[in-house]
């Protein structure tokens, strides 16, 4: 995915078709689609011959992207899940992996990231209602899988604002929403979580289209892609002007909620009260 909106970014900026890509790499128009939406493995070859056409000559781009096209051919350890992942979900667990900062707003849930096992199986049953308590409990390991990432060595930053909505819907029992608003106050105070809460109280605000996720990464020639996630599909979003709403409108909920500290408060009322 990285790779492919970054060779599609090139094109684009030199004016060329996917037809004339295609025909540079002896493939046509839907073979260049398929690579740039990363349906496709990637061939070294069809890479430095595509790099070439776009006029990238300079070697250390090159060799970062061609470095890309090597890792992007690699099965992720979360493939091992596919079998209970929707289709489009494991794009978005590998622009987890690969992303060193993650700011996101939450509505409906606690962000996975963020969620207990208890939770988490409460959530995932109720939204997979005729699974099996097996394929339940391996969609729950691919969550706390992932929650890794938050304890690594080389953690990602991740900045959440949820919605006061999130923390008062319950799923599970009393015990397993107390456990989950105690989890978000102690993983707030590690140095690499923000957690902030947008309280009812404040009324209409910039999340008034739903949930969504910014995600940014270590390598300064990548763009942000926004994610979307809907009922049967979901989006990912890597032009400039997509971005730049979605980056404004995260930059509002975070100035507009009360601070961490604040919220922090916020959730131990809410875990008083439950």
């Amino acid at each position: 995915m990285l790779l492919g909106s970054h060779l599609r970014r090139l094109r684009e900026s030199q004016g060329i078709t996917r037809e004339k890509a295609g025909y540079s790499i002896r493939s046509s128009e839907s073979k260049i689609s398929r690579m740039e939406l990363g349906r496709v493995s990637f061939k070294t070859r069809d890479v430095e011959d595509l790099l070439t056409l776009y006029g990238v000559t300079d070697e250390t781009e090159r060799t970062s992207l061609l470095s890309l096209a090597k890792e992007a051919n690699v099965a992720g350890w979360w493939h091992s899940y596919s079998d209970v992942l929707p289709s489009w979900f494991p794009t978005y667990v590998g622009l987890e992996a690969a992303a060193h900062l993650i700011r996101s707003y939450e509505v409906q849930f606690v962000h996975g990231l963020l969620q207990t096992e208890a939770y988490a199986h409460a959530v995932v049953a109720r939204g997979m209602r005729g699974a099996s308590e097996a394929e339940i409990d391996k969609r729950v390991a691919l969550r706390m899988e992932r929650q890794k990432y938050l304890v690594a060595e080389r953690a990602p930053q991740f900045h959440c604002v949820l919605d006061e909505a999130a923390l008062r819907r319950p799923y599970g029992d009393r015990e397993v929403m107390r456990g989950q608003l105690q989890h978000l106050i102690e993983i707030s105070e590690r140095p690499n979580v923000t957690i902030q809460v947008m309280p009812f109280s404040f009324g209409g605000h910039s999340g008034e289209s739903g949930a969504f996720t910014v995600l940014s990464f270590p390598e300064s020639d990548l763009t942000d892609v926004v994610y979307l996630e809907q009922l049967t599909s979901a989006l990912y979003l890597d032009k400039g002007e997509d971005i730049a709403q979605y980056e404004r409108a995260i930059k509002r909920l975070q100035d507009d909620s009360p601070s961490p500290a604040e919220s922090r408060d916020l959730l131990r009322g809410l875990l008083q009260l439950s």
